[in-house]
């Protein structure tokens, strides 16, 4: 499959996700693929409307089976959270009640921070169809909102433990924002981008390219900045090499059937 690396182990621990009476298999598969993204392992299930085990949560797991296989069954809210110092509560629709309220990205961060001092957490998660009831989300911590279109802020089941779980995942994560993949090969020196741009200036040269001299500083300025910017690996490198080699060949085969002429 696809972006899956089996000769790699998942992370172990972080929050347990509780969902609350889903009305679909198929979400409860993507839900258990959701978590397996993100590192997460403990799915608890409250009174699933179609019964469990469910072969349509399976088949939507892909991959994630382990997440289904170990999932447990609760018969209401209370009792999968019994176990829990710290739960937290994911729901688009602001309560008539007191509560912190927090954005995943914040959540995650405290969750780590809770989790690393040795406490149980948990995040519930409602049905469809209507979401959490006042009830759960009382029986919560925090409440976890997300910033989204306040014209349609609902979001699929498992577009929703997909948010949290990458947000989980991204709180300890220290990938840079941005670099270079640049497969077997390595980013190209200075060292050889400069003996590129002076062959490069050079047979420019020589083909009368810079003919006005006093322009000629400018113009290799702009050359250089144009191949700068390319973040040039050391295979590109050579292929450059190689096209001004071929171009140069070419030139003086031109030049010598001229001649011959």
């Amino acid at each position: 499959m696809a972006g899956t690396n089996k000769s790699q182990q998942s992370p172990v621990g972080g929050p347990c996700v509780i969902l609350v009476e889903p009305q679909l298999g198929e979400n409860i598969g993507f839900t258990a693929r959701a978590m397996m993204n993100g590192g997460l392992s403990d799915l608890r299930i409250v009174r699933p409307r179609d019964g469990w085990p469910n072969p349509r949560a399976e088949a939507a797991a892909s991959g994630a089976g382990s997440v289904i296989e170990t999932a447990r069954i609760f018969d209401c809210t209370e009792r999968a959270i019994a176990d829990l110092q710290r739960v937290f509560a994911m729901t688009a629709r602001p309560r008539e009640m007191i509560k912190p309220v927090a954005t995943p990205r914040d959540a995650a961060g405290e969750m780590r921070e809770l989790i690393s001092d040795g406490l149980n957490v948990g995040i519930l998660f409602g049905p469809e169809r209507k979401g959490l009831d006042n009830d759960d989300v009382a029986s919560a911590d925090t409440v976890i909102q997300v910033a989204l279109n306040p014209a349609h802020s609902s979001m699929n089941l498992g577009h929703a433990v997909m948010v949290m779980s990458y947000e989980w995942f991204q709180a300890a994560d220290d990938t840079p924002g941005r670099y270079l993949s640049a497969g077997r090969t390595e980013a190209a020196t200075k060292a050889e981008l400069l003996i590129f741009f002076e062959r490069l200036e050079a047979e420019l040269e020589n083909s009368g390219f810079f003919h006005v001299a006093e322009r000629r500083p400018s113009m290799v300025r702009n050359i250089r900045n144009i191949f700068q910017r390319a973040d040039l690996t050391e295979q590109e490198v050579r292929t450059l090499h190689g096209i001004v080699s071929g171009l140069i060949r070419r030139h003086k085969g031109k030049h010598g059937r001229e001649s011959s002429d």
